[in-house]
């Protein structure tokens, strides 16, 4: 990616956080429905922090959070929520520090 280009992403991104999402709510669920609940879970928790018009989910934090299957999803997820100036939000994997 050209200079240029970073240069005009960056423009665009009109907000950034770091959230710690608590998933223990999906392990209420029945033991097939977890993963689906999960990533509602992180919908509802990104909505109600970033007030977003539309919410995307990478397929880095899909992959995560479907890696162990649909019944034993991670209690808690990292994630990186980027707000561009259209108000949609796109939900990443954290990678540490």
């Amino acid at each position: 990616m050209s200079s240029k280009a970073q240069a005009v992403e960056e423009e665009e991104i009109e907000e950034e956080r770091i959230y710690t999402i608590p998933l223990r709510r999906a392990w209420v669920a029945s033991r097939k429905k977890r993963v689906p609940r999960a990533i509602r879970l992180i919908k509802e928790f990104i909505t109600r922090h970033m007030k977003p018009e539309s919410i995307s989910i990478s397929p880095e934090l899909n992959e995560f959070i479907w890696m162990r299957g649909i019944e034993k999803p991670p209690r808690r997820v990292r994630v990186k929520a980027v707000k561009d100036k259209e108000g949609k939000v796109i939900v990443h994997l954290f990678k540490g520090d």
